[in-house]
């Protein structure tokens, strides 16, 4: 498939996009729909890989947990934090290749940041993208019948304090940044969502993006947001 849907879905509850994927999934997997790109702030929530260690959340104040299919630890998600999700087939995109799509996804998030200025790296064997100890984008992913869901994270403004109540990614030695620290000022969503689209879109090698329409058939969920949290 060469059409990239994308949808920023505002701020959503991760339980509901949780949900959302899910639909998404199975209508991928019905091939009845095409590769969808979602973009999504969360309120205040830590999330746990299938494999993490519940011994990595501090301390949670009123914070929600919540174990998740993705791979690797834990995490926060938060105001002023980019989550992206991709739900693609990799069958068409990267010949089943997970280990490509991970490395495809840091270098959508390292091209992103330098388009502001930020030059940052990968730090093998850990994911996402660092600079020197300090991660700014985060990566958890699941794959189902070869159709991608959760995804990546991208620190634009949020309370890095919050991080302080987890061991991140369950990586003791390793501190966390923000654009807007590393930049000195607050920096646009909107602008940095864009930005990742374009870089997605030519990176994964799509020729035409659409936000999904109004009128889309079995994809309606996707602009219903009152449904989203129900």
């Amino acid at each position: 498939m060469s059409t990239l849907l994308f949808k920023n879905l505002g701020t959503l509850e991760f339980t509901a996009v949780l949900h959302l994927q899910e639909r998404l999934l199975d209508l991928k997997q019905r091939e009845l729909a095409e590769d969808i790109l979602l973009f999504v702030e969360h309120p205040h929530v830590f999330t746990l890989g299938r494999g993490g260690n519940e011994g990595n959340v501090l301390s949670t104040q009123e914070v929600p947990v919540h174990r998740t299919s993705r791979g690797g630890d834990v995490t926060y998600h938060g105001p002023g934090q980019l989550v992206v999700y991709p739900i693609i087939d990799l069958r068409s995109k990267l010949r089943k290749d997970v280990h490509r799509y991970v490395r495809n996804l840091e270098q959508c998030a390292i091209q992103t940041l330098a388009d502001f200025g930020i030059a940052t790296t990968r730090r093998p064997p850990y994911t996402g993208i660092w600079i020197e100890n300090r991660k700014i984008a985060a990566i958890g992913i699941a794959v189902r019948r070869c159709i991608t869901f959760h995804g990546i994270a991208l620190n634009v403004n949020p309370d890095l304090r919050y991080f302080k109540r987890i061991v991140p990614c369950g990586l003791a030695w390793a501190d966390v940044t923000s654009m807007e620290k590393e930049i000195g000022v607050e920096q646009s969503l909107g602008d940095v969502t864009e930005r990742f689209l374009h870089h997605f879109a030519e990176i994964f090698g799509y020729h035409d993006m659409l936000a999904v329409p109004e009128q889309s058939g079995d994809l309606n969920v996707l602009n219903d947001v009152n449904d989203l949290n129900s």
